[in-house]
């Protein structure tokens, strides 16, 4: 015991003899004592060898420990490199989270304009619909130019007939000179209405099964006491069971082309009439005839009577006179 305590006395007293050398050797920076770091390493080297179980500089000699060292260190070099790793993924993070963002708040703008959008078209639809409701319709006597509704003639009709009327009563108002509707079933009281104006007048019939026919004819109308025809060239008959409305004018064989009784009033001649009124307006007949070379104009032969409309034409500063 006393040895071990003798042993441990000496090398303390050589190492401090070591420590302190002579001043003029201080001087010189080449001696080899003057290295601090030879004196650590020495007087390690014999406390190491004085005690087997001590070490300096964080190393043990035990064998198993110094076995251990490498895996210890390889640990704090696997946690630094974690940490490394882990800073990696922080700065890629960092770097990925501005365009994300940018992205989101892309996203929140453009779904942001969509329903700004949906809400502008929606309130437009809205508005518009809200002045169609406000705005009055148009009355279709006065788009079609007409005095009166009519039960037969439409846009399309309307401008068909403008097409194919004389010159002398194009762009005029159309007046309603009679209606069954309105005047009752009766020929002699349509003879009658139609001396209210002297132009060529437009008679508008129809059947039960929505055929849509007629002819132009000379007013007023001068009921003759015998078969006796009347009018000019001007006359025509027209129909629309074919669709769309078709005119069919004089072919020029015969000067048949109205007749006008106290009981009758028919156009064409020359085999059958092409239309043929009965005194009460209630019944009719059509087939083909030589004058206007036109086959049946309505849905059969004989056929009841819808409605019956006389039409005709004047200035519009007359009717305001």
């Amino acid at each position: 015991m006393y040895a071990f305590k003798d042993k441990l006395s000496l090398l303390f007293s050589n190492s401090n003899s070591n420590s302190n050398p002579n001043p003029t050797s201080n001087s010189n920076s080449s001696s080899p004592q003057s290295n601090p770091s030879k004196e650590s390493k020495s007087l390690s080297s014999y406390l190491s060898y004085a005690i087997p179980s001590i070490s300096f500089g964080g190393s043990k000699t035990n064998r198993h420990q110094h076995d251990l060292k490498p895996i210890q260190s390889a640990s704090v070099e696997c946690n630094y490199e974690k940490f490394e790793n882990q800073d990696d993924k922080l700065d890629k993070y960092v770097d990925c989270s501005p365009p994300c963002n940018s992205v989101d708040v892309l996203k929140d703008e453009i779904i942001g304009e969509d329903q700004t959008s949906r809400r502008s078209s929606s309130s437009s639809e809205v508005f518009e619909e809200a002045n169609e409701q406000q705005t009055p319709k148009t009355s279709k006597k006065t788009l079609l130019n007409l005095t009166d509704d009519s039960t037969f003639i439409s846009p399309e009709l309307y401008e068909f007939f403008e097409s194919c009327l004389p010159n002398i009563v194009k762009g005029r108002q159309w007046v309603l000179l009679y209606s069954t509707l309105k005047d009752g079933v009766s020929l002699r009281t349509l003879i009658r209405k139609s001396g209210e104006l002297s132009c060529p007048g437009l008679l508008i019939v129809g059947d039960m099964k929505g055929a849509v026919f007629g002819g132009l004819l000379e007013c007023p109308l001068k009921p003759s006491p015998k078969r006796k025809y009347q009018g000019t060239n001007q006359t025509f008959v027209f129909t629309t069971i074919y669709g769309q409305p078709r005119l069919f004018r004089p072919t020029g064989s015969n000067r048949y082309y109205y007749m006008c009784l106290s009981d009758l009033l028919a156009l064409g001649g020359g085999g059958n009439y092409a239309l043929c009124l009965d005194e009460d307006l209630l019944t009719g007949t059509s087939g083909a005839c030589d004058t206007f070379g036109n086959e049946c104009l309505a849905h059969s032969p004989e056929f009841e009577l819808k409605n019956v409309e006389l039409w005709g034409f004047r200035h519009a500063s007359s009717l305001q006179g």
